[in-house]
């Protein structure tokens, strides 16, 4: 049996997150095939129904079936989330393995850039790209890309110089190796699991800060639509109709809190595995 098994075993709490996540990405990808209805279609007739057999989960104040909303703006939400990640993975890990590794004038100037971006709030610096660079998908994926980069690059950095001082390293400088050859051939491939950890917990912070964008109105832009853009939409007729901000935080809840589970474990199960080599 594998540990993934034991696991959801003997924790049924994490099999039910996991199953919520797996089921939100899969829907997520096939949404533009098992979406009842155009998310974009309005009809002014059907304004804010409330759940039925033709509207699983009613309509929004333009008459849009809010099933179909969601489904669609899972796409975006996880796309987000995942493509900033995979952009704080390129260019925080070159950025902390360069300074790490060569350091001298290499460290001081890129440490530079990472102390001086550091210093300000993450959402600020969010904003502010945003509103620079548009409020479109690119624009939003670009600004909280520049912004997620920062921390990663700060972990990979310590985690090079650590290893910089390993006897494989040395012994690899003995055989008279280029240092780009030590670094990307020998030092990274050792450093995947704390690395890929980092970027993993990164997900679900990149997820709720495009959310907040959207929520304050800084994010995407109609027609484009994510879960924190619909729960922006939602709070206008949070009284009468609080099924529209319920349903999309409810699942935006979900995905988060699924997501930091997932990056708990890979962070536990790499502690295991180096506790386990270092017994070794």
């Amino acid at each position: 049996m594998s540990r993934m098994s034991r696991m959801i075993r003997k924790d049924p709490i994490a099999a039910a997150l996991l199953f919520v996540l797996g089921i939100t990405l899969l829907a997520a990808l096939l949404a533009p095939w098992i979406s009842p209805w155009d998310p974009a279609a309005q009809s002014i007739d059907d304004r804010l129904l409330n759940p039925s057999v033709r509207h699983w989960l009613g309509t929004d104040a333009l008459g849009r079936d809010l099933l179909s909303r969601m489904l669609h703006g899972a796409r975006l939400s996880l796309t987000v989330g995942l493509a900033t990640a995979f952009f704080s993975l390129v260019l925080g890990t070159f950025t902390g393995a360069m300074a790490g590794f060569h350091r001298g004038w290499i460290d001081r100037t890129l440490t530079a850039i990472v102390d001086f971006l550091s210093i300000f709030p993450s959402l600020l610096l969010a904003i502010l790209f945003s509103l620079l660079l548009g409020r479109g998908v690119f624009g939003i994926l670009l600004s909280i890309g520049l912004v997620a980069w920062v921390q990663h690059a700060r972990l990979v950095r310590a985690q090079v110089m650590q290893a910089a001082s390993r006897p494989y390293v040395e012994a690899a400088r003995a055989l008279g190796l280029s240092r780009p050859r030590i670094l990307w051939r020998h030092v990274l491939p050792n450093l995947w699991g704390p690395i890929l950890v980092s970027v993993s917990a990164q997900v679900p912070s990149n997820i709720m800060a495009e959310s907040f964008l959207s929520f304050l109105g800084l994010g995407l832009q109609p027609p484009h639509a994510s879960w924190g853009s619909l729960a922006a939409e939602g709070l206008r007729a949070l009284r009468s109709h609080p099924r529209l901000v319920a349903f999309p935080s409810g699942a935006l809840f979900a995905v988060l809190l699924s997501s930091q589970y997932l990056g708990d474990w890979l962070r536990d199960r790499w502690s295991s595995r180096g506790a386990e080599s270092l017994a070794d």
